[in-house]
């Protein structure tokens, strides 16, 4: 890579010592380093451009060594490390971009492309126009899409601006033409300290303090507790925090003494190296090229493909154990099925993570934890059935065959009468889940939900005291790609418009124009430049489309939800009517079952497809908001998916716990559907037990094959055609992977790609409303979901750990939106649960019948009591059954409350009917209150912020004030011992002494010296007295000192 060499290399170094000096002060004031320019012209003659010779910012002695530390050297087998360091052997990569170079456009000859950096300022991005030139033949208004030549150059201007930051750069020596050509970037001490103070990057000190330990009864219990989970914790450096806890500060330059910096290139770790850059990478401008901030846009673009840190090295353990990185910690003590008795080392996750990532899998800890009482009551509760089922009343009467209950037909025409006790096997399920217990169980699930939320928030606030994260404020967060280019196109609109105005005045009605309009046009037009400019930016109008479109298609999406629940409607009722007229009569004796189960079963399938579909519809509509942050973006994408996805789960669900049954009718006036097929009714045990078969399908089926199969599934699959494609690709290319081994960035760059926790946490939140809102119905849901979970958390952390790109390391304080969704699906619980209890199962109705109908104060005679009449010479013309195996019928009877037909209202409500609707409604009102109440008194009992983070917070502030109260006297006493010994040295004294002795210094003047003593010699002829200055190195850093004439060597510094 040969530097072209100018005229201007010509010139001797002396007359190159004052632009170094400057160029020095500006590095430490603006931390744009001496080398920076160099490294500028470097990238900017690998490019083919004429840059400015380096002769005149280096001198001769130097430009050897530069030389020997070319960027696109060979990396040396022992120095680069496996790929984790530059070439040099000394320093890491931090980051690493990834372009390719492309086959097709218009690429342009080297001697083309070598012009001046002034042509930078006319290179079109294909996203707004080139200016109309001679040189370039008049280019036109049209886009075009971005040509090879165009992204060289946006990426030269863009790394050129990373040197300019500060960042120092490693790229290939040649460009590969067939895969992927890297870039690695490594942030030098200077960088990486002047970014932690700008982002206020906490930092643990060299000051300590002992943590309170509990004493007494709960010391010993804690105690015994810890040796009890010893087995269970990860073995895992530094898990545990101990008895002492560093103080931390935000990180200062003028502060450096107060840190434990034994290495500055180990004292910001690796994931926070990691986040500085990628901040620098984020705020760093093209202007001259494209007009557009970030690497974010660069690769919306197409000018890089993807960006990102690198992992620790390999995941397999090769060496020691005492020698394993984090990398290989984490797969070793969290990323494995056989470590699923662990507890997870959240501390490292966050540590190799970040935050953000680290909340996740503690906030997933905690909810499976907390599944553990949860799923035990649940267990507990469904004993209580099974132990019951012989001894329940209801059921007995239902299987007992000798009270002779014949029923009216299931359907017209082809179905016969049948006897209730052919349904015992119905009734006895049934009470396994509706039974006494059941009530108890919800109102336990509504109280754990509140638990869980309270438990997490001060599960949360310790993570925040533990890593720092108190008092962080957020960060300003850049435009969105899309936001930009959208915006860019707004403001090419309006100055066409404001050209188009300017070349058409406003003239008067005779075409002539006066010179009092001429200088009105003078006056508006001087205004308006000396005006400031309102800062442009996209308002309501510009997003109303987007809008329309949004509402439009979240009501299709709910149509379309709708119509798949009513499709599976239909089919349940056209197979129950083909499967009565069978001639096989064991066909007829399992028609309940078959149409339920595959009707389950075609369910699950439509929410799976339906899911895929809303996931991509969401996004869709979020880009169409045209959010300006990638928060905002997140925020409304999620509310999105959320409301879709929620819909599609539970939609078949909510059908069966609320509407079936209820509009069926009765015998001689039933609702039909298409005027031939009648609506279905519950089973005659209730729709409880549909209900429980419904959900407990679809929670298994979803978590088993979308949240698991498709997990491992599809990045096989991808690894595989991964694979596949690069099997195609050039013999030469594979013969020179072969030649050289694949350096880190290779390997991380066939990983996955990071997209962020949403998918993680929708899945979880779904997962939560099958534990919480029909929780009434399945006991059982809590222990599947634990089962599911434990699986959960280790297939995420293989994933994370073996399967994807490292994340960026984002703070964060909370999991953000996520709990206000929790919170409203742990209030929205406790309304289902109530309706599922009074409207879906039997209890009220048993309640009402043993204590206000019951003859001896029991259940007995409870099946005869919701059993109405009905007289078969009512059924209307070609309803009734064809033949009848049981007999000559003239009575049947059917689940309702009404009178019977001889009664003067006959099969109208009866008084039962409005009493049982009364209990059941002020039984919703007693127990959403109750649990409403209960869960506030739990949120009340229990402290958002733990007792002992209070007093260590409290305590923190104060040794925190203490430091820098000992400090500012430390240097107020070397200062007054300097200038005592000063004074002490000049002839006649420089001080009053006090009558102690001592050397007496105002506050006032505690910092000057003496008058007179500076400059010129005293007044009695004595040598000259040199003005001394304190220095505080140790204390705060130096600035530098302007370039000056003759010997001054006066140096400030800030105290």
């Amino acid at each position: 890579m040969a530097l072209r060499r100018s005229p201007s290399s010509t010139n001797s170094w002396s007359h190159g010592v004052s632009f170094v000096r400057v160029a020095t002060a500006l590095s430490e004031s603006s931390s744009i380093h001496s080398d920076a320019l160099y490294h500028l012209t470097r990238d900017v003659s690998g490019l083919g451009l004429d840059p400015m010779s380096y002769s005149v910012l280096q001198p001769e002695a130097f430009r050897d060594e530069r030389r020997r530390s070319v960027v696109g050297s060979t990396p040396s087998p022992e120095g680069a490390a496996g790929g984790l360091y530059f070439s040099d052997g000394r320093r890491k990569v931090d980051y690493v971009l990834v372009f390719h170079q492309r086959r097709h456009g218009s690429v342009r000859s080297r001697t083309s492309t070598s012009a001046s950096h002034d042509r930078l300022s006319i290179i079109s991005n294909g996203n707004f126009p080139l200016p109309v030139s001679s040189d370039l033949g008049g280019a036109e208004d049209d886009t075009v899409e971005t040509s090879e030549c165009d992204v060289q150059l946006i990426r030269q201007e863009f790394e050129a601006n990373l040197l300019e930051a500060g960042l120092e750069i490693e790229r290939d020596r040649e460009v590969s033409v067939h895969g992927p050509s890297f870039t690695r970037l490594h942030a030098p001490w200077p960088v990486l300290s002047r970014e932690a103070e700008f982002l206020k990057i906490k930092v643990p000190t060299k000051k300590s303090y002992e943590l309170k330990q509990e004493s007494g009864l709960s010391g010993g219990l804690s105690a015994m507790w810890r040796k009890l989970n010893q087995p269970f914790q990860p073995n895992v450096p530094h898990q545990e925090h101990g008895r002492t806890k560093l103080l931390s500060h935000c990180f200062s330059r003028d502060k450096l003494h107060l840190y434990n910096i034994k290495s500055k290139d180990t004292f910001f770790d690796n994931a926070t190296r990691g986040r500085i850059v990628y901040e620098i990478l984020r705020r760093t401008v093209c202007v001259r090229t494209c007009q557009t901030m970030g690497i974010s846009t660069l690769i919306a673009k197409g000018v890089y493909d993807s960006a990102f840190p690198l992992h620790d090295g390999d995941f397999r353990v090769t060496g020691q154990s005492e020698e394993r990185n984090d990398r290989q910690l984490l797969h070793e003590e969290w990323a494995r099925y056989s470590a699923f008795y662990k507890y997870q080392p959240i501390d490292l996750i966050r540590k190799y993570f970040g935050e953000k990532i680290g909340l996740y899998f503690a906030w997933l800890g905690v909810y499976t934890q907390l599944l553990v009482p949860a799923s035990i009551v649940g267990i507990i509760v469904f004993g209580y059935g099974v132990a019951t089922v012989d001894t329940d009343v209801p059921s007995l009467e239902m299987c007992d065959e000798r009270l002779n209950f014949t029923m009216c037909p299931l359907c017209d025409g082809a179905c016969d009468f049948w006897q209730l006790s052919t349904a015992c096997g119905t009734a006895r399920a049934s009470h396994l889940f509706d039974n006494p217990a059941t009530v108890f169980f919800a109102i336990f699930m509504s109280l754990w939900a509140a638990m869980f939320l309270e438990h997490w928030k001060r599960r949360q606030i310790s993570l925040s005291f533990s890593w720092d994260l108190t008092g962080i404020e957020e960060d300003e967060e850049h435009p969105r790609p899309k936001y930009e280019t959208i915006l860019l196109q707004k403001r090419q609109k309006q100055r066409s418009r404001k050209k188009k105005k300017k070349n058409e005045p406003d003239k008067q009605e005779d075409g002539t124009e006066t010179g009092k309009d001429r200088w009105r046009q003078k006056l508006l037009s001087a205004m308006a430049a000396g005006a400031p400019v309102a800062k442009e930016k996209l308002t309501w109008k510009d997003r109303l489309p987007g809008y329309c479109i949004n509402v439009s298609s979240i009501l299709f999406m709910f149509g379309l939800t709708f119509s798949a629940v009513f499709g599976v409607i239909i089919y349940r009722i056209t197979v129950s009517a083909l499967m009565a007229m069978s001639p096989d009569p064991e066909t007829k004796s399992n028609v309940r079952v078959t149409v339920t189960a595959t009707a389950v079963i075609i369910n699950l399938v439509v929410i799976l497809i339906l899911d895929e579909i809303y996931g991509a519809v969401a996004v869709w509509l979020t880009e169409l908001e045209i959010p300006k942050t990638e928060t905002t973006f997140e925020e409304r994408l999620i509310l999105k998916a959320f409301l879709l996805k929620f819909m599609n789960a539970y939609a078949p669900i909510f059908y069966v716990a609320f509407f079936k049954g209820r509009f069926a009718g009765r015998p001689g006036n039933y609702v039909y559907v298409f005027n031939d097929y009648r609506m279905e009714e519950c089973a005659p045990g209730g729709c409880l037990i549909e209900l429980c078969i419904q959900l407990s399908i679809i929670m298994l089926g979803k978590q088993l094959i979308q949240n698991n199969i498709f997990e491992i599934g599809i990045p096989k699959l991808k690894k595989l055609l991964r694979v596949l494609k690069e099997k195609g690709e050039a013999e030469e290319q594979r013969e020179e992977q072969r030649s050289r081994p694949p350096q880190q960035w290779n390997l991380d760059y066939a990983l996955a790609p990071f997209e962020g926790l949403t998918p993680e946490y929708m899945e979880m939140i779904i997962q939560f409303g099958f534990v919480s809102l029909f929780v009434a119905s399945f006991p059982l849901a809590p222990a599947f979901a634990l089962l599911n979970n434990v699986i959960e958390i280790r297939l995420d952390a293989k994933k994370f750990v073996t399967e994807l790109r490292r994340p960026v390391a984002i703070r964060a304080k909370d999991i953000g939106i996520w709990y206000n969704i929790l919170s409203g699906m742990g209030k929205f619980s406790v309304i289902i649960n109530a309706f599922v209890i009074s409207f879906t199962s039997d209890f009220i109705p048993r309640l009402v019948y043993q204590y206000m109908y019951s003859p001896s104060g029991t259940m007995h005679g409870f099946i005869d009591h919701t059993l109405s009449y009905f007289n078969v010479s009512n059924f209307k013309p070609g309803t009734s059954p064809h033949s009848s195996l049981l007999g000559d019928i003239t009575v049947c009877r059917y689940k309702d409350y009404r009178e019977p037909p001889w009664s003067p209202e006959a099969y109208q409500f009866s008084k039962q009917y409005w009493c049982v609707l009364a209990a059941r409604l002020a039984f919703v009102i007693l127990f959403q209150n109750l649990v409403l109440f209960l869960s506030l008194l739990v949120a009340w009992v229990i402290p958002d912020v733990p007792k002992t983070v209070v007093e260590q917070l409290k305590r923190e502030k104060t040794l925190l004030v203490d430091v820098f109260l000992r400090e500012e006297k430390e240097k107020f006493q070397l200062i007054q011992s300097l200038f005592v010994k000063d004074a002490s040295l000049r002839p006649g004294g420089g001080a009053s002494l006090t009558p102690g002795g001592g050397a007496s210094l105002t506050p006032g003047h505690a910092f000057a010296p003496p008058p007179g003593r500076c400059g010129a010699g005293g007044e009695g002829g004595g040598p000259r007295a040199r003005c001394r200055a304190a220095s505080f190195s140790q204390f705060s850093r130096q600035l530098p000192s302007p370039p000056g004439n003759g010997k001054e060597t006066a140096r400030h510094t800030a105290v």
